[in-house]
């Protein structure tokens, strides 16, 4: 089959009560992807749950059975930031399987995208800010240790910097880890990709977009990676909630195109995760979420 491949399941959703996390996004762009027509419903891949085994290349023993047996402290669940159910722990589970299979199905078609994942400030021994696994680690070294690929990089272009991802690739040399993201917002403590590009608040879709298209050829180029990690956060737009940035619509469409153009030109496979989106109105984040897709097949058809 021809054309990105898209995963998703509704076993990603997880009662989180009243939260600023709009869980039920990830059913909503695979709602508005079909309306759209970018592709039928029925040709969206249904993920496996990922194995222990493959968690556990990336998470503490420790971690991952206290999260199974219900033993979390007071204190990692409020670092968490979301409400500990078994129901979230299985959707996690489920979502990291996701990314997988992304990946590995973007060696094959050019690019995967995953409608939910890009957890990425889920370290190995705890979770946080809403991320329970590290799934954009777990999908890199799923592909590593089936000898699908050797090196990867990640470009992480949520607005909050990528700290689990960072930490977890910190002394990896196969793994390149870039983060563009609001400097002074979440998290506090930021461990240091191997390129970090830290703006300022308010900076705009001008300013943005060069700094982007500055750096994105120079990381291909030099690392030569086999698999681009795109965490393609949705809450740079000026209308985020828990962003601090200033990118219109249009400038994230470009910013999305710039990475799939960027990366088919290189002849490099792209494995996307949609990661934070927290605007005023749902509809804003699902629609940026599903621009996304769409600039994924418009490169596709180029």
């Amino acid at each position: 089959m021809s054309g990105p491949a898209v995963v998703h399941s509704n076993g990603y959703f997880a009662d989180i009560g009243l939260h600023v996390f709009p869980i039920r996004k990830f059913r909503l762009v695979r709602e508005e992807i079909v309306r759209r027509g970018l592709l039928p419903d029925t040709a969206i891949l249904a993920p496996e749950r990922a194995g222990e085994d493959q968690v556990l290349r990336v998470h503490d023993r420790a971690y991952v059975e206290k999260l199974v047996q219900g033993k979390l402290s007071v204190l990692e669940e409020a670092v968490l930031e979301l409400p500990y159910s078994r129901q979230l722990v299985e959707a996690s589970f489920l979502c990291a399987g996701g990314s997988i299979l992304a990946a590995r199905e973007a060696l094959t078609r050019g690019v995967g995208i995953n409608l939910g994942g890009g957890f990425h400030h889920a370290y190995p021994d705890h979770g946080e800010g809403f991320c329970v696994f590290n799934d954009i680690a777990i999908a890199i070294r799923a592909l590593q240790h089936e000898g699908r690929i050797k090196r990867a990089a990640v470009v992480d272009l949520d607005v909050h910097q990528g700290n689990g991802t960072a930490a977890i690739f910190r002394d990896d040399s196969t793994v390149f880890t870039f983060s563009m993201h609001d400097e002074e917002n979440y998290p506090a403590i930021k461990p240091p990709s191997d390129l970090d590009i830290g703006l300022d608040q308010g900076t705009g879709g001008a300013e943005y977009l060069a700094a982007l298209e500055r750096h994105l050829p120079a990381i291909l180029d030099r690392h030569r990676p086999d698999l681009l990690a795109y965490v393609a956060g949705a809450d740079p737009f000026e209308q985020d909630q828990l962003g601090g940035l200033k990118l219109s619509r249009d400038d994230l469409r470009r910013r999305d195109r710039v990475i799939f153009d960027g990366a088919a030109s290189h002849e490099i496979p792209v494995v996307a995760f949609l990661a934070g989106g927290y605007a005023t109105r749902v509809e804003d984040t699902v629609g940026i979420h599903a621009d996304m897709v769409e600039a994924a097949f418009q490169t596709a058809r180029t």
